[in-house]
């Protein structure tokens, strides 16, 4: 199945957790890989532009967020966009390494080749207890029960 514009259900989805595998790689340069050159982005109150501002902000973001897991799931989706509700697990290394979970939204604008030419990243952060922690280490995070409390 090709992971291009214009999306269905089936390749959209498949397009999210394509998305969520390759950021739990945590691998700057590959992650960057999947973003036009001129892609634009927001990241909270970031804004950024290009393959290589993004490797830079990757590589930033896992110098803090360690332990780092996440889960996306597809919110919507049309021909060229997909919006996607996510939440990630780490250990703050700026903050005594205490566990935080970060709730959010994204909206993604894709170019014909099936790149994202545009991002847009809203998050709030949590602390929470380690025996909070919904993504623990060898758990399937595609497994893990998300209540509607938290969708």
């Amino acid at each position: 199945m090709a992971l291009v514009p214009p999306f269905t259900q089936e390749s959209a989805h498949a397009k999210v957790k394509k998305g969520q595998d390759l950021w739990n790689t945590q691998e700057p340069k590959s992650i960057s890989a999947a973003y036009t050159p001129d892609s634009t982005w927001r990241n909270r109150s970031t804004f950024l532009s290009g393959t290589a501002a993004i490797e830079e902000f990757l590589t930033k973001k896992w110098e803090k967020e360690k332990n780092y897991h996440l889960r996306k799931e597809l919110f919507a989706f049309t021909d060229n966009k997909i919006a996607v509700q996510f939440w990630y697990e780490y250990q703050d290394a700026h903050d005594g390494m205490k566990w935080k979970r970060c709730y959010g939204l994204e909206d993604w604008t894709f170019a014909d080749d099936g790149r994202m030419r545009k991002r847009q990243m809203s998050g709030n952060d949590i602390e929470i207890d380690q025996s909070e922690r919904w993504f623990k280490d060898g758990v399937d995070v595609n497994e893990v029960e998300i209540s509607e409390a938290h969708w």
